[in-house]
């Protein structure tokens, strides 16, 4: 697609059956605005390839057929796409056409006798039992400087590993969703899907230390604040994603084994330490939010790895 310039012209917009989809993900998926954006993304590009590949524009979604899927993954890969990029493409293809056919705007789906390219799953980053105990080293001596960047680095550390929260949910946390005396906080997930998870006492003993100066910053405010937010700034408005990013890095770069990693690789390491643990794969999966349980599967393939890294260490018949 042609790189837009400041005088070029809008792009164009979708078509009528694209543009009832992508309201059907804003609205009654309530899909995030990012995850929607992606899905436009990935159908003006299929859109564009199927103009290109007919040698017309007059077209219809029911004359898009097996071969011109096929055609749309092999013009992915010529551009230099992944694989994992192009399976994303056609996954996203996938759900169209699933609406499509569901609101008899066509006949057949016909993604469903396209393969997807073989993609290898990836092992999420994660830290070691090690490198977990030498970030909250690092988080606790920060804290105790009693500041609001230090008592707030603590408590973002403790709620992403401690509870396996996204960035995004930490990011949206409000106060009221944190009930102390039972020891659990609610969670907007993707989807806006709710979910209740656990929270550590040292994490709530975090929270206690962190509350002075979070109530000093917001007192100190002289404009717009954010009373809601768990996060705040100096300012007294919610903490961006990007400061809490930063925040994990502070804790992560102390820790060998941690550095390069993301807030992410918290979250990752909260579920590869309750499997490695012993933990139902079942309950891990409800503590992540996660819709299917292939997703929080693919850390058992972590805690394998580690198993056999302790075979082959230690059973003198296996080198």
């Amino acid at each position: 697609m042609p790189e837009r310039t400041s005088d070029s012209r809008s792009e164009p917009s979708p078509r009528p059956e694209a543009a009832l989809f992508l309201r059907h993900l804003t609205d009654e998926r309530q899909l995030s605005p990012h995850t929607v954006k992606a899905y436009a993304r990935d159908l003006a590009e299929l859109e564009a390839f199927v103009s290109d590949y007919l040698g017309r524009g007059d077209w219809a979604w029911s004359e898009v057929d097996r071969l011109t899927l096929r055609g749309f993954l092999g013009w992915c890969r010529r551009r230099g796409l992944s694989r994992r990029s192009a399976a994303r493409k056609l996954s996203a293809t996938r759900v169209f056409f699933r609406f499509l056919h569901q609101e008899e705007s066509i006949p057949t789906n016909p993604t469903r006798a396209v393969r997807a390219p073989k993609v290898d799953r990836r092992l999420p980053g994660h830290l070691s039992s090690a490198d977990v105990a030498a970030v909250f080293e690092v988080a606790l001596k920060r804290a105790a400087e009693n500041t609001l960047q230090g008592t707030r680095d603590l408590v973002v550390v403790e709620l992403l590993y401690g509870s396996g929260l996204r960035l995004s949910e930490l990011h949206g946390l409000n106060l009221d969703a944190v009930d102390r005396q039972a020891a659990l906080v609610r969670v907007l997930g993707k989807g806006k899907k709710e979910r209740i998870v656990p929270v550590t006492r040292s994490a709530l003993a975090a929270l206690d230390r962190y509350e002075p100066r979070r109530e000093e910053a917001l007192a100190g405010c002289k404009g717009p604040r954010d009373a809601t937010a768990v996060l705040v700034n100096v300012r007294g408005g919610r903490l961006s994603r990007r400061s809490i990013q930063e925040a994990v890095h502070r804790c992560l770069d102390a820790a060998a084994g941690a550095r390069g990693l993301s807030a992410h690789a918290l979250r990752h390491s909260f579920a590869t330490h309750l499997l490695e643990n012993g933990a139902d794969l079942l309950a891990v999966k409800e503590l992540l939010g996660h819709v299917s349980l292939s997703t929080t599967q693919i850390y058992t393939h972590t805690t394998k790895e580690r198993l056999l890294r302790v075979y082959r260490d230690a059973h003198p018949r296996s080198k």
